[in-house]
């Protein structure tokens, strides 16, 4: 995984070609890159990423991020019933209650 201004870019190799080709992950946009070496792939993925900047900001569009930070998630109803009661004995929001557990 490459990362360059908040896009996430997955690289993968293939060996019939002896070529990097990658692709940024989490858009509904698609920005694609390719290299012979790890040099040229990750210049080749900053380009891509600069290349989309302006060419949003030519056309006068908001650029997709990779990842928004916004997950839906659908649970059981009791599992929702649990977390809730224990994030309110805790003092915290549910979200932040789900989110001190995803870290761990």
């Amino acid at each position: 995984m490459m990362k360059y201004k908040g896009y996430v870019g997955k690289v993968e190799y293939d060996d019939a070609a002896k070529l990097f080709h990658g692709q940024v992950i989490g858009l509904k946009d698609i920005i694609t890159f390719q290299g012979t070496s790890v040099k040229e792939i990750e210049k080749a993925f900053k380009d891509s990423i600069d290349d989309y900047l302006a060419w949003c900001k030519e056309r006068g569009e908001k650029p997709e991020k990779s990842y928004s930070g916004n997950v839906r998630l659908r649970m059981d109803q009791d599992l929702h019933a649990l977390l809730a009661l224990e994030a309110a004995k805790q003092g915290i929001s549910l979200n932040d209650l789900i989110n001190k557990k995803l870290r761990r």
